[in-house]
């Protein structure tokens, strides 16, 4: 599977690929007044017991150089008041499609993020005392953070310079964890994973949540849902993302797909929101900020899988709706031939067309971001629309040929990015709640 971080071009296969997107993490409200509700427990945590060196997960261990590792935490819950998983019960999912309930779970954050403002009254962060000898530590664990991100997602820890050190700082920690997790069933140990290992790894997650932090890496992230209004709930969808990842390789209709694409790349936008920041003269409502978003991550991870279907149907998979390619009159076998046909190019023009829908909603809600966070959310929008582009380019043979964006192309997309940055927020009306088809 391949989890999409929106800020540059990954691959559909490939998390280290998925993730270098992690830029596009659209927008929110930076809570900037935060009370730090579990700091005192994270750092009783690191002054007993330090860090943890050597993790397990399933039958798997190792130690930090590899972040593949998961591991069992110290108990189960989370602070958070959780919502069911973006999966309803079989009952209310024979009549809400995945896009409501994917909603429901933004309306969830958007929520969160107004309750933290009403209740600080400010947006400004205020320094607080902390435990003597701990600062030293934190500090450590987000460097460690960053040298991931400049280590396996280049582009991206460069864009990253453009925020704020909090901003920066938090958006490290959420790409470590979303590397880690995405890694569990596509990285070196991915055949020894089991389901029963993802739910030690959701408890680690949960108990991280609570202050418990396993490992240095995890107290990064603590301290950052700590300091953010960050929910728990898209961290837990993309662990089941993860779990589907492990029992499902087709996707009978869109409504299908595009649940995975929200597990697997959706859930990125709505855990970065809250660190990214909405500007102060933004009309909009803070649930269509988080939609723009999501609608972001949505086109970037169908924009992978348009790229990737060889790559994909060399592993086995095809993440195309079925249903669509029985009305092209294409089927599986189809797609593991790899043969270019008319039928096959009017699919793919289909499936393009509607990548480039959601590309322009997402466009909707980048100029209502703040001014520090409108550059780089620009620059992945259109470097990924151009990947579309190249698909076209390559009379839609993407089976053979992997739809690249020259470094000349990437360059040239940079000021054209950085001048639609200075464009701020409207005065028009504010983007509007989502239509659902029924």
């Amino acid at each position: 599977m391949s989890v999409t971080l929106l800020w540059v071009g990954p691959s559909q296969s490939e998390f280290a690929n998925g993730f270098r997107l992690l830029d596009s993490f659209l927008d929110g409200i930076h809570s900037k007044k935060c009370v730090r509700r579990n700091r005192g427990m994270l750092f009783n945590c690191i002054g007993k017991k330090g860090w943890k060196q050597t993790l397990s997960i399933g039958s798997c261990s190792t130690d930090l150089r590899h972040l593949y590792v998961g591991g069992s935490g110290f108990g189960s819950g989370s602070q958070f008041p959780v919502i069911p998983s973006a999966v309803a019960t079989p009952a209310v999912e024979m009549a809400v499609s995945s896009e409501e309930k994917v909603y429901n779970v933004v309306l969830k954050q958007a929520a969160l993020v107004k309750k933290q403002v009403r209740s600080t009254g400010d947006l400004d962060v205020k320094p607080e005392i902390v435990v003597p000898g701990t600062l030293s530590l934190l500090s450590e664990a987000y460097d460690r953070c960053g040298e991931v991100c400049a280590e396996y997602a280049k582009t991206f820890y460069l864009g990253t310079s453009l925020m704020t050190p909090e901003r920066k700082r938090a958006i490290w920690a959420i790409y470590v964890w979303c590397r880690r997790t995405d890694e569990l069933v596509d990285g070196p140990n991915a055949l020894h994973i089991t389901p029963t290992a993802l739910d030690r790894w959701e408890t680690r997650l949960e108990d991280l949540f609570k202050g418990r932090p396993f490992d240095m890496l995890d107290a990064a992230l603590s301290d950052t849902v700590a300091e953010f209004p960050v929910d728990i709930q898209p961290f837990k969808d993309m662990i089941e993302g993860m779990r589907m990842d492990l029992k499902k390789s087709r996707y009978k209709n869109f409504d299908e797909l595009y649940l995975y694409c929200y597990y697997v790349a959706g859930t990125v936008s709505l855990m970065s929101v809250p660190v990214m920041g909405i500007a102060p003269d933004s009309q909009a409502t803070i649930e269509s900020v988080y939609n723009a978003a999501l609608a972001l991550g949505i086109a970037n991870q169908l924009t992978n899988i348009l790229r990737d279907v060889g790559e994909d149907a060399r592993r086995g998979r095809i993440y195309l709706p079925q249903d669509e390619l029985a009305l092209a009159g294409l089927s599986d076998d189809d797609v593991f031939g790899g043969k270019v046909t008319d039928k096959w190019r009017n699919f793919m023009k289909k499936q393009i067309k509607r990548a480039r829908m959601f590309f322009n909603k997402a466009e909707k809600g980048v100029v209502e971001l703040s001014p520090a966070s409108r550059w780089p959310v620009w620059a992945s929008l259109l470097l990924y629309q151009q990947i579309l582009d190249e698909i076209e380019a390559n009379d839609y043979d993407n089976f053979t040929k992997r739809a690249y964006v020259s470094k000349v192309k990437k360059f040239a997309a940079l000021p054209i990015a950085y001048a639609k940055s200075l464009i701020g927020p409207s005065r028009t009306p504010p983007l509007s709640k989502p239509q659902f088809e029924k």
